[in-house]
């Protein structure tokens, strides 16, 4: 069930766009040929530098996973995207005995995993319009082991892949490919916040991940060291159980 997708020309939106992962993926569509990106964020002046480097080929569009009202604004303004790049998350940092275990959960869950559904369920009949497309959900290394100085991070990062599961037998059937990118240690201010500095790697090779995974549409995306070494580890299980054609009890 792989669908490739063809960047080249088309018009996407990423979410989180202005910094770290979000800010590379967006230079990379566009220099791979993207005519337009929707810089998804918070506040719309935080993408100015990338209409400083892009002109109107960057849109800012308004944009919080928290609140259900702007997706769906931001769905009937972008009524023209191919490829929706879903970049955006939390991580609240607790273990499984923090005090705050419920309440960091509660968050991380409602951005990482509410927002993904939430932005599926929007864009779903944006894409279907356009003839089919792509839906890039970034899912971690986390989404596969959990990690006990933020296990609820983790616990989030492992549904929302769930979800996007999902997704990818559903939106085949509108000719949507769909890709779940799991990167590990990356240099963003997230993973500096987590003390991964050390080991961390540029976020233009999640960047250059995803348009590989465009060409052979492969649905699970490893982009660094780490992700790769554990992608290894994973393929026979990916490959006979996540992406098998399987009948449902």
């Amino acid at each position: 069930m792989s669908i490739p997708f063809q960047i080249e020309g088309k018009t996407a939106l990423v979410t989180g766009a202005n910094r770290g992962i979000g800010k590379s993926i967006t230079e990379a569509l566009l220099n791979a040929g993207a005519t337009k990106v929707y810089a998804a964020v918070r506040n719309t002046d935080s993408a100015q530098p990338l209409v400083d480097e892009f002109g109107d080929r960057v849109v800012p569009i308004a944009f919080d996973l928290t609140k259900p009202e702007s997706i769906t604004a931001a769905a009937q303004t972008a009524s023209d995207v191919d490829v929706v790049i879903n970049n955006g998350g939390v991580l609240g940092q607790a273990t499984v005995l923090s005090e705050s275990a419920f309440e960091t959960l509660a968050y991380e869950m409602d951005v990482n995993v509410y927002g993904l559904l939430r932005t599926a369920q929007a864009f779903a009949p944006v894409l279907k319009s356009r003839g089919g497309g792509a839906l890039v959900q970034l899912n971690s290394v986390a989404s596969l082991k959990t990690f006990p100085d933020f296990a609820t991070y983790c616990a989030s990062k492992a549904a929302s892949y769930a979800i996007t599961q999902g997704l990818r037998t559903q939106l085949a059937e509108q000719n949507t490919g769909v890709f779940s990118v799991h990167p590990g240690p990356i240099q963003t201010d997230m993973a500096s916040s987590a003390g991964f500095d050390d080991i961390a790697e540029p976020a233009s090779l999640v960047a250059d991940a995803i348009l590989e995974a465009f060409k052979t549409g492969d649905f699970n995306v490893w982009p660094d060291t780490i992700a790769k070494q554990i992608g290894e580890a994973y393929q026979g299980f990916a490959e006979n159980v996540v992406t098998a054609e399987m009948a449902e009890a």
